[in-house]
């Protein structure tokens, strides 16, 4: 495979991207390809601020719709470092012959942080000059899947609820219906294996 790619996958919480990721870079060593996975929030300092909100250990504001506007601001801000860094940015990567797999990409600050028109005319602008991805895969679940998997985690985030949970997989389903990048809609009940073999297969037939 000439080309490296740039693949994200989204998905609701406990989906299984992170699962599927690993899956997929241990596929791209084993046919000696140089391949790194770097989730969002990234590992970088405005990324880890990011994970301490999630995880409610910092608190900007109580205010809902506020913290939603600045979440989407820093969201935006890390993303930007994400791809653009001269150290480990995603283009840097690439530019050094690396695949780069991503869980999350600009797509979850659509489907996580707008709850109205607005908000999502809001974000769109916010994020409207990052580049589409070179493959989104997209893995879907029902919620109540995703709150059964949620219950076996010690810690849980601030949007893992079920009304916001199903908020978010609308969002995604609004989101991907009119996207017109490269996607793969991928029925996250299967088993881990045959999702992975549904991703390889859409990859090296491309």
């Amino acid at each position: 495979m000439s080309k490296k790619l740039f693949i994200v996958f989204e998905g609701i919480d406990s989906c299984g991207k992170t699962t599927q990721a690993e899956l997929l870079k241990d596929y791209f060593l084993n046919h000696k390809e140089r391949v790194v996975i770097s989730p969002e929030p990234s590992d970088g300092i405005i990324g880890n601020m990011i994970r301490q909100a999630l995880k409610q250990r910092i608190l900007f504001s109580r205010d809902r719709d506020l913290f939603d506007e600045q979440m989407a601001y820093l969201f935006a801000a890390d993303r930007h470092d994400h791809l653009y860094n001269d150290l480990d940015g995603v283009f840097k990567l690439i530019e050094d012959n690396y695949h780069v797999i991503s869980t999350r990409y600009y797509f979850s600050s659509l489907a996580y942080n707008c709850e109205s028109p607005e908000k999502f005319a809001f974000i769109q602008k916010l994020n409207d000059r990052f580049p589409n991805p070179d493959l989104t895969i997209y893995i879907d679940i029902p919620i109540e899947v995703s709150l059964a998997r949620l219950q076996e985690r010690s810690l849980q985030e601030i949007y893992e609820t079920k009304s916001k949970l199903t908020l978010v997989r609308e969002q995604y389903q609004k989101i991907f219906a009119a996207y017109q990048g490269k996607l793969l809609s991928i029925d996250g009940t299967n088993s881990l294996q045959i999702i992975h073999q549904k991703i390889v297969n859409y990859i090296t037939q491309k």
